[in-house]
C-alpha cells in the first residue's frame, strides 16, 4: 500500500466511526505524518487526492475557514471522471444514454409516486419558464435543460441518484451541444422539448408514476435519435419495460 493510501483509509475509518464529520477538520499535516509514520509529502499527496474526490476543501491562513475541512461534494469529481472516460471512448455514448433512461425513468416514477411538499416543484417550474424565452441560444437552452433534468431527478428523494444525474448531464453537455447542427430544425426541436418538459412535470404533479416515466423515456430517446448521438436497438430500458410487462402478466 502506498503511503498516501494510509491517510485515505484513516479518513474513511474516522468518517465511518463518527470521529470526523462534515465541517470538521483533519489533523495538521505534521500530526498526521507522525501518527501514521509517513512523510509530510505523503500527507500532502493524500490531501490533494481527497480534494480531487470532493471529500475535503483546503484553505491556507489562520481564520475560521483555514485548514483541511471535510465536505461532501461528489458531483464535480464524478463529472470529471465521466468526462475523461468518455473522451477515451471507453464509455460508449449509447451506454451513457441508456443509463440516463434507467435513472431518469426511475426518478420520474418515484417523484410522481411521492407526496411532494408545497414548493418542491418550484425550481423545476421556474426553469421551464426561463426556457420559454425564444432568444436563448442552444447552449443557454441546454444548460437550463440540464438543470431541469437534475431538479426532476432530485424530486425522487434519492441523493445518490441526484448526484449521478448531475454528473452525467455535465459530462455529456459538450457532446449534446456538438450535435445541435445535426438537428434539421433547432427552433422546432426547442418547441417540442418545451412541450415535453411541461408534460413530464404535469404527470409528476398529477401523481401519475407510469406516465411520468414513459414521457421521460420518450423525451430522452427522441432527442438523441434526432441529434444522431446514440443508437437505440432494444437496450436495457426496453428490457426493463418487458420485464415489468411480464411481471404484470404473472
Amino acid at each position: 500500500m502506498k503511503n498516501y493510501e494510509l491517510v485515505l483509509r484513516r479518513v474513511e475509518a474516522d468518517l465511518a466511526a463518527g470521529r470526523l464529520r462534515i465541517g470538521g477538520r483533519l489533523p495538521g499535516e505534521r500530526a498526521l505524518a507522525e501518527q501514521l509514520g509517513i512523510s509530510r509529502p505523503s500527507v500532502r499527496e493524500a490531501v490533494r487526492v481527497l480534494e480531487a474526490m470532493g471529500v475535503v476543501r483546503t484553505a491556507t491562513g489562520s481564520g475560521p475557514e483555514a485548514g483541511t475541512v471535510i465536505v461532501a461534494e461528489p458531483v464535480s469529481p464524478l463529472t470529471a471522471v465521466l468526462r475523461l472516460h468518455l473522451a477515451t471512448n471507453h464509455l460508449p455514448m449509447g451506454d451513457v444514454v441508456e443509463t440516463r433512461l434507467l435513472l431518469e425513468s426511475w426518478a420520474a416514477r418515484e417523484a410522481a409516486g411521492r407526496e411532494l411538499r408545497a414548493g418542491e416543484l418550484k425550481v423545476a417550474e421556474e426553469l421551464l419558464d426561463r426556457m420559454d424565452d425564444g432568444r436563448l441560444s442552444p447552449e443557454e437552452f441546454h444548460l437550463l435543460d440540464a438543470e431541469f433534468h437534475v431538479a426532476l431527478s432530485g424530486l425522487a428523494g434519492n441523493v445518490l441518484i441526484a448526484a449521478v444525474m448531475a454528473s452525467l448531464r455535465s459530462a455529456i453537455h459538450g457532446y449534446v451541444l456538438a450535435a445541435v447542427p445535426n438537428l434539421p430544425d433547432w427552433e422546432g426541436t426547442a418547441v417540442g422539448l418545451r412541450a415535453e418538459h411541461r408534460a413530464i412535470l404535469a404527470a409528476v404533479r398529477a401523481g401519475e408514476p407510469e406516465r411520468a416515466a414513459e414521457l421521460v423515456a420518450a423525451h430522452i430517446r427522441g432527442f438523441y435519435q434526432a441529434a444522431q448521438l446514440a443508437p437505440f436497438g432494444g437496450g436495457t430500458a426496453e428490457a426493463e419495460d418487458d420485464d415489468r410487462a411480464d411481471d404484470e402478466v404473472e
